[in-house]
């Protein structure tokens, strides 16, 4: 069992609130490396880098607000807690990154119709070098936490870090390009190429964005799972539909219609549907579930507001 399981969860959210730092602090340094590096060479290509990476501090504060306020526990406001406030966190970055795309793009275009060579490459590629670094370690960590924690904003955090460093490699190889061929155009080219990269991971965090906010369903996957694990527990004569599921952060949501015999006594129906949830705990831990339960003779209990119906009689 790691570690990261064995954790209350007042220390887990401790935990990633430091990690939240720790991206912090890797964007604080990374910005002032770069920017040095771009002030030594006036490379356009490394200027883009720098560009890129200031939405990196803004992303670091974005997530670090994110991971304090979805740790609030669920009150009278909010009833089913604070953790959707992630996809916003997501959203915002990916609409920083957006910004940033379109601050390159419009500086190389410039750059394009006045060269400059760059100078001082040596030290300014050991200064973006030394960001890369600090930026690799720490993506690794936030995207392997954060996958392994569930949260979405320390996973797309650390992603935003890693593509970075892919940029900054790019960046390096062109400038060495360009001291070697000695045609400075290909350093605005490279920062337009630098652009469109960083505008593709924006959309891609817009829309992952967009299906959490509006409450796309589980994985296909996981549905399957559910509904083998309800069907499991179903007694005879009993059927169930009208499944919905939903995320929210790392938590989960599901509510059905669990359809019993008319003149089954409540507590058994009760008694039933505790099995069924528990059936689905053991799959998905920590799920939060809603199930509605009717008589099955009754022909109004059978709508299903889902627009379809998928009912399944139990055998036992």
């Amino acid at each position: 069992m790691s570690t990261e399981s064995k954790k209350t969860p007042a220390e887990e959210q401790t935990y990633r609130l430091r990690l939240g730092l720790l991206s912090l602090v890797a964007a604080i340094l990374t910005i002032g490396l770069k920017f040095q590096a771009y002030r030594l060479t006036g490379s356009v290509g490394l200027f883009s880098d720098a560009v890129e990476s200031t939405a990196n501090l803004a992303a670091a504060l974005t997530a670090l607000f994110a991971l304090w306020y979805a740790a609030r526990p669920a009150d009278q406001t909010h009833h089913y807690g604070h953790e959707k406030i992630e996809y916003f966190a997501s959203g915002v970055e990916g609409g920083l990154i957006l910004v940033g795309a379109c601050v390159i793009a419009w500086t190389a275009v410039e750059r394009f119709w006045d060269p400059v060579m760059p100078e001082s490459l040596g030290i300014g590629l050991t200064l973006v070098a030394l960001a890369s670094a600090i930026n690799l370690g720490v993506g690794y960590t936030l995207v392997r936490l954060g996958r392994r924690m569930e949260s979405i904003v320390l996973e797309a955090d650390g992603q935003h870090l890693l593509v970075d460093v892919w940029t900054t490699v790019a960046v390096a190889v062109g400038l060495l390009l360009v001291a070697w061929t000695r045609q400075p155009w290909l350093d605005p080219l490279l920062a337009l190429l630098v652009a469109l990269n960083v505008l593709r991971v924006g959309m891609a965090l817009l829309r992952r964005s967009f299906d959490g906010l509006m409450d796309r369903a589980l994985t296909d996957r996981e549905n399957t799972r559910i509904r083998a694990a309800i069907e499991a527990e179903l007694g005879p004569n009993m059927t169930y539909h009208a499944l919905r599921t939903r995320r929210a952060g790392r938590q989960r949501f599901m509510d059905y219609h669990l359809l019993v015999p008319g003149d089954y006594p409540v507590s058994q129906a009760h008694d039933r549907e505790m099995a069924i949830g528990d059936a689905i705990r053991q799959i998905i831990p920590g799920i939060e579930i809603t199930a509605h339960i009717e008589p099955v003779e009754e022909p109004l209990a059978w709508n299903d507001h889902t627009g379809k119906t998928q009912c399944h009689r139990g055998s036992k």
